[in-house]
Formats: C-alpha cells, structure tokens, sequence
C-alpha cells in the first residue's frame, strides 16, 4: 500500500508558504467557506508540512496547522457514535491491484463481491434521525466529534426531514453543491457584496455552515452509508449491520434519501477486480460531464463478513480504499523568478506566474527549487509553463511549451550576490547558500535561540535583538552572555528595571540543559526532538563535537543522509559553540552519564564486568520511572501539567527515561490524554495501549515535574 500524497515543501521559503496557505484555508473554511483550495488539496499540504517539520524540526513556525483540530479553526464538540475515519489511497491500476491482494491475504480467502462507487468531492456529515425524523445534523469534524449544524435541517435537497419509516439511525454522506446550485449561489453572493464563491466545495462547506446569512443558498445531500446505534438490537439494526453495504444502500434509498443511484456514476457491484478497474474507468472518464464534483472511486468490500473480518486501522477501514483521479495541469505565463533566502541562509527561487485556476484555486506562484533546476528544465521570462499539482499544493513548474515562444522571452536573471545581505553566495551545491550563512538572517537565528523551546530568553523581542546588532553589541545568540548591564543601560528604552529583568533572564538561560542550548545552535538536520536525543546520547556538547558521522548514526532517528550534514553544521557553528563555553552556558544532560565516562570508570576499576556494567548505568532512561516506553501526549494538560508546552511534556517524558513520540501506534507504551484528548485517544484505546490523565501521570513521574 502506497501513502497518499503529500504536498512536497522543497525548502524553508515553500514551507512558510504552505504553512501560511493552510492557515490562512482554515481560518477562511471554518469562517464562511471562502477557502479556495478542497479538503483533499488541504489534507495533502497538512500531510506535506508535517513531512517537512519531521525533517526539518529546528525551522517549525507556531503558527504551523499540525497536531491542531481543523489547523487551529473552531471545530465542535459533538461526539460521533462511531468514529467517521478517512480513506487510504491508491493511484492506479496496479496499486489498486496490490491492495485487493493484500486484503484477501489478511482474510485468507478472496473477495467475491465488491462495491464501486463514485467518491463525491463535498463535505462529510452524520445525518441522526430518531423515530423517522432528522433530528440532528454533525459535520466530520476531526473523525471522533464534530460541529452541530443541524440549523441546516430543511435546506439540504435529498435529506428529506422524514423518512419513509419511522426509524432511529444515523444516515451518512456528503454535502455539497452541484453545478447549477453553485452557479446560482454564486450569483447570489455577486449580488449581496460583488464577491463569489471560489469553488464549490468550500461554498457548500461555507454555506452548511451559514446563519446569518440575508440569502439562502440550495445544498445536495448523497448518502453512502447507514449505522444503527451502536447498543441496538432491533430488527432494523440488525439486518443493517448484516446486509451488504450495496443492498444497505438500496435501502437508504428506499427512505427518500438521495444517493448516487440515479446518477451516471450509480454505484454497482463487482466480482473481480478487472470487473473494478473497468468501472473506475467509466467513472474517471464520465467525470468531465457530471453535474457535481468527485475527485476519486470508492472501492469497497460489500459484504458485511468481510468488512468486519477485515476490520480498521487507526485511521481508516481496512475493507476500501479511494481511487484517486489524477490532478489536473494547466498552461500559464512565468512573469518573473523571486529569489529568497531562509533563516539558515539557503537561497531559493520562486516563480510568479499569470494567475491560472488550477484544482479549484488561483495559482500565482511555484516551486522552482534551484538555480540547477531552473536550467535543468530550460525556463525563460514570458515562458508558457505547464504547472502541475500531482498531490501537491504549492505547484510546481514542469517544462515550458517551447512550440509557444514568441520571441520575447528573456533569460532568468540568476543573483550574483545574496538577495537578502547582498554577500557572494556559495553555489558549491545545487542549494545554493549566502557565505554569511546564519549571518545573513542573523535576527531570525537569534529570535530563533531565544524562543521558549530553545533558552527561553523572556524579554527578548525582536526589535531589541535589531537594536543590539544595529549598535555592534552582539553578532550571533552567543554574544547575549557576554553583555554588560552598561551596554543594555546604553541602548533606547532600556532602564535599569528591563535591563536587570534581561540580565536575570540571560543567567537562567546559561543553566538550561544541553538539549536546548543544542536546539538553539539551529543545526541543519535536527530540531527539538532530535536535539534531546541528541544530548541524552552523548551527555556532553564535548562529546558531540568529538563524534564522527558512524557515532551520530547510533542517535535514533539520525540516518547516513543526516549525520555528514550535522558534521559539518557542528563545524559551522564551532565559534558559537565555543563563545558559550566561554561565557559559562551549560554544556551538559543532567541526569546523563556521558557513555566514554563511564567506559573510562569501568577500566579503572579491576574488577571482571565492570565495564559492562558501566555501559548499562550510561544506559539513558535506567532505572527512570518511564524506562523503556514510548508515551504520547494529547489534548490539554491539567494540574501540576497545566503550564508546560507541548515540548516541556516531552523533556519531561525524556528526563524520566522515556522517548516521546507524536503518533500512537503499537508500540506506544503510554497515552497521557487531556481534555479534547481526540483521535489519539480513540486510537490508543482500540490498540489497547494504556491512557492516562495528566494528574495520573504527574503522580508517576513524581519530583521530576
């Protein structure tokens, strides 16, 4: 099985894009439905940036939409009986032909009769009806609780406000508008303020939404499923969780609910796979003539057994899978290539294109990548370009449409000095970097070393930081420890109450332990996590210096890719590392004996297996009342817990001999879960993996907090 795609981020300039383009679709979806990118295109750049913060740990900006509920929009706070789980993806023929394999190995016999249907590009909502009639509306939300919209009821065509039979059960499908629907909203929206909607799904996900709106806009209901309520044993409940899911269907129908039956992509029942690929086909090429959007085919196991047999993984049904079509390109003008350059000084290019829609929304820029890349593909000024998303969000340029020139394109000008200092640029490497490296953003590295997860610096904004570089005080985060309560007193609106707050909170920082003054150094390569392996690893920044690339592999998490690149930041960063040891910033784990220390006290003492010994009382975590597990943190802590970030809980896991991870899966040893706990919790609980409330685990870990 192949994940689904992710938005490829190429550089920590496209990463800040991305980060800002999902914030900014968030705030606009949740808000009134004005995003102009789908919830698909939204998943993959989610999937994209999380990929990147994963590699790129030391560069995650706070406002990042990862591990927050609809990235940081309002959501609501209604539960779901039974959990709405996405969908795992496939891309093609053979993919689809791997995973039908793969599912009939798990139930160790073959499928003999699936369910293809039509994957409706809308927004998925629970339908509760009691008695036969519809009594509450709740959208998908984050899959365990969602937000109640049930003001909707009576305005959604196919979601009749009764039944045909008076029954109590949740229905389940997608909102959206069709063609003419949104045609009509849109004309609506011209006439009360001149604006439109910018696709269809975010104007039905605005309009679900809607309350106070002076126009009413008309919403289509198509449902694919039903569920009884999970402690019923009616008669009812019991032929629903029995019945095939196309006679399920066949009966949601038969209650006066819209389904896809009568459309063009009805579903139907297959018996081989080959029988599957050929109604994906049908369906893929009716796609361009529907009267409603649909972005992929829904391939299902239809017979109950199977489905249960099968079961779910912890974010999706293990018995379907989604048939994803593919995206779709467009040809559009380069106007012009900007040049940036990040916080570590790589110098990376973007292109500015004619607006062209693509996918649903307004495209103005692309990834370029590098200079290489630029000539790799033969790209001028005024070039007609194909721009493709192919899963991605951020595009990306393909190649120009060389039978288009004119005439009038022109070279793209390639920077012979730094865009943003103006320095020579170290072009050694298809990434081009400014020689001046961190130097060039020297306001960012500091900010960066004196924020709450590095040294936690209070008091130190950024336009006191401007003002020291501004007076030649400091060069580097270093040079904070060497300044004199004289210097501070000098500088403009500094008065001796905010210089010896400032100077107060420089000595704190010298005492902050060696992962976070390892994390301020902004290595290349490592981050938050990756620097509190580091430490607890070596112990000693001497004894991080003195590794070579075999060493640093032996970190989890640090590759044969990485473990050269850290090797030459450490260089890089020498005269840092070297100005802090002189101006009496710890350099130490506590709570970590350094591994050559205790080799070295084991060989001076005579005795048989003592080194042995040794070696396991350098083991991290030994003896720690989190030894050994891995714990996952999730939803609001409490209590003793109630003032620490994100990250402080995980140095407070790892200084208790744990290793903190982000996800839940089966090896997760410990689940702390606070209030809006979430999926993770609903995930932990169904591998069995042991939960925990923020006091239970404050009370084990005991003084450590």
């Amino acid at each position: 099985m192949t994940d689904a795609p992710l938005t490829a981020i190429a550089d920590e300039s496209a990463y800040g894009e991305a980060v800002q383009l999902a914030v900014d679709a968030a705030a606009a979806y949740y808000a009134d439905g004005t995003s102009t990118i789908d919830d698909d295109v939204y998943d993959r750049l989610v999937r994209g940036i999380e990929a990147y913060e994963k590699e790129h740990p030391e560069q995650v900006l706070p406002g990042s939409p990862t591990g927050k509920v609809a990235g940081g929009a309002v959501v609501g706070d209604v539960p779901h009986t039974v959990p709405m789980l996405s969908l795992d993806n496939v891309f093609g023929a053979e993919q689809l032909a791997d995973w039908a394999a793969s599912l009939e190995r798990r139930l160790a016999r073959p499928v003999t009769v699936w369910s293809v249907e039509p994957k409706l590009d809308g927004l998925a909502i629970s339908a509760r009806y009691r008695r036969g009639r519809l009594a509450q509306l709740v959208t998908r939300g984050d899959g365990v609780a969602g937000e109640d919209v049930s003001h909707a009821i009576g305005t959604i065509d196919g979601l009749p406000d009764r039944l045909a039979e008076p029954v109590t059960v949740e229905l389940r499908g997608e909102v959206m508008m069709t063609a003419s629907q949104f045609e009509d909203a849109c004309a609506k929206r011209q006439a009360h303020d001149g604006t439109t909607f910018a696709n269809p799904r975010s104007a039905a996900a605005g309009t679900l939404r809607a309350q106070d709106r002076p126009y009413v806009c008309e919403l289509t209901f198509f449902g694919y499923g039903a569920l009884p309520a999970p402690a019923d044993t009616s008669d009812l409940a019991v032929r629903l969780r029995e019945l095939p899911h196309s006679e399920v269907m066949a009966w949601v129908a038969g209650q006066g609910v819209r389904t896809t039956a009568t459309t063009p992509v009805a579903g139907i029942v297959a018996t081989t796979v080959e029988q599957v690929q050929e109604r994906v086909e049908q369906i893929a090429a009716a796609r361009a003539e529907l009267p409603f959007g649909i972005d992929g085919i829904v391939i299902k196991c239809d017979l109950a057994a199977d489905q249960v047999q099968a079961g779910f993984s912890s974010r999706a049904p293990r018995w379907a899978i989604a048939y994803k079509l593919p995206a779709a390109e467009k040809i559009t003008k380069l106007l012009a290539v900007e040049w940036n350059t990040g916080r570590t000084g790589i110098i990376a290019p973007r292109a500015v294109l004619e607006p062209v829609e693509l996918d649903g929304s307004i495209v103005t820029y692309a990834t370029l990548h590098n200079a290489a890349d630029i000539g790799r593909r033969g790209l001028m000024l005024g070039d007609s370009v194909v721009v493709y998303k192919a899963g991605d969000v951020i595009p990306r340029v393909e190649a120009p449409v060389v039978h288009l020139r004119t005439g009038d394109e022109r070279p793209i000008e390639i920077p012979a000095a730094c865009p943003h200092c103006g320095d020579a640029i170290d072009a050694s490497q298809e990434r081009w970097r400014c020689v001046r490296g961190r130097a060039c953003r020297a306001i960012a590295s500091i900010s960066y070393a004196a924020g709450r997860d590095q040294l936690d610096i209070e008091g130190l904004a950024e336009n006191r930081i401007q003002q020291m570089l501004d007076a030649g005080l400091i060069a580097d985060f270093a040079d904070l420890f060497t300044l004199t309560r004289e210097q501070l007193l000098d500088l403009e609106r500094m008065g001796e109450t905010s210089t010896d707050n400032l100077l107060a909170a420089l000595e704190r920082a010298k005492g902050r332990p060696l992962s976070r003054v390892f994390c301020a150094l902004g290595v290349r390569g490592t981050g938050r996590s990756m620097s509190r392996r580091m430490a607890r690893h070596f112990g000693t920044m001497e004894a991080i210096r003195a590794a070579d690339a075999e060493a640093i592999q032996q970190v989890d998490g640090m590759g044969p890719e990485k473990a050269p690149v850290v090797i030459a930041e450490l260089a890089e960063v020498a005269p840092i590392i070297d100005k802090l040891i002189a101006a009496g910033v710890n350099m130490t784990e506590p709570g970590v004996v350094p591994a050559a220390t205790a080799t070295a006290a084991a060989a001076a003492g005579a005795e048989p297996g003592a080194e042995a010994g040794a070696e396991e009382a350098a083991e991290p975590g030994a003896g720690l009342p989190l030894a050994g597990m891995t714990v996952v943190v999730t939803g609001a802590m409490s209590g003793a817990l109630e003032s620490l970030s994100r990250n402080e809980m995980n140095e407070l896991i790892e200084r208790a001999g744990g290793k903190a991870s982000s996800s839940v899966s089966a090896k997760t040893s410990m689940l702390v879960a606070g209030e809006k706990a979430g999926s993770k919790r609903t995930k932990a609980e169904g591998l069995g993996v042991r939960v925990v409330t923020p006091e239970e685990f404050a009370e084990l870990v005991g003084e450590l907090v």
